[in-house]
């Protein structure tokens, strides 16, 4: 079907209209104030750690969801380019992000049609876009255009649900109607690669690999329902206690088995 957001067409499929209902889904079960605290400081901190040594001018950054429901990456990101673009493919996402940070530039799109000229950004950072397709295919397509719009010599940031993880193996196998129905998950959980097979897909499409790593070990649901606990019940110097515990488990990124234990795989590439 056709959509029309903000006087722009974007294709949408019935799934992805989930994402119009998704804010009031997402508040409704909790903001997880302290869990999405969590989160975003482990996407920094990723994005720190890989961040290209001289300021860029233009930065894409392809959803606002990390925006709309927490501080998000944008305060990060601002500092690092003299433009950054967000874009999302949800209207309510992007008027959620616009309330709480209105100086924003965003703009309503699809990641597998971007509305942008060939090689317009030196930068691009793209946290768990690309894995709520229903095919491997679509995942491709959106490669495709983040590397025609990815100036030579630009660098990306990618990650995407790690199915090599026993849970986010299981959770990916269970039926979606059933995960939503029981409020296991707000949005819609679709296909993902793990680190051989988004090296292999990022190659083809023309990128160089430069690092390859896994982000998130904490075990997570433990993690969610201890955050939520917290929040209601605990200081706010316990809260912080809690929040340095849950990134004391970053540090199994350096063991062989953080593809098992992490929840998302993390590759930064190149255009050449």
């Amino acid at each position: 079907m056709c959509q029309k957001v903000w006087g722009k067409n974007i294709l949408t499929t019935k799934k992805e209209t989930i994402w119009e209902g998704f804010p009031e889904t997402y508040q409704a079960q909790g903001l997880q104030r302290l869990w999405r605290a969590h989160s975003d400081a482990v996407n920094n901190a990723l994005v720190a750690r890989w961040r290209p040594a001289e300021k860029m001018d233009t930065l894409l950054k392809t959803d606002l969801f990390d925006e709309a429901v927490s501080d998000g990456l944008s305060p990060l990101l601002n500092s690092l380019a003299g433009r950054v673009f967000y874009m999302d493919l949800s209207l309510e996402v992007h008027e959620m992000a616009k309330h709480r940070y209105c100086s924003l530039q965003t703009i309503g799109a699809d990641v597998r049609h971007l509305p942008f000229p060939n090689s317009t950004f030196d930068g691009i950072v793209s946290n768990s876009t690309l894995d709520h397709f229903e095919s491997p295919d679509e995942i491709l397509t959106s490669l495709k255009e983040l590397y025609r719009v990815l100036r030579p010599g630009g660098q990306m940031i990618l990650t995407l649900d790690n199915p090599t993880n026993p849970i986010i193996l299981l959770r990916n196998g269970l039926p979606f109607r059933l995960l939503y129905r029981m409020k296991i998950v707000p949005y819609y959980i679709g296909v993902t690669l793990g680190p051989c097979p988004l090296q292999h897909l990022l190659k083809e499409v023309g990128f160089k690999v430069l690092e390859v790593d896994a982000i998130m070990h904490c075990p997570r649901v433990l993690a969610v329902a201890m955050a939520r606990w917290a929040e209601k019940h605990t200081s706010l110097r316990t809260q912080r206690s809690f929040l340095r515990l849950l990134m004391a488990f970053e540090g199994l990124s350096r063991l062989p088995t953080r593809f098992l234990t992490g929840y998302f795989v993390a590759v930064k590439v190149t255009k050449f």
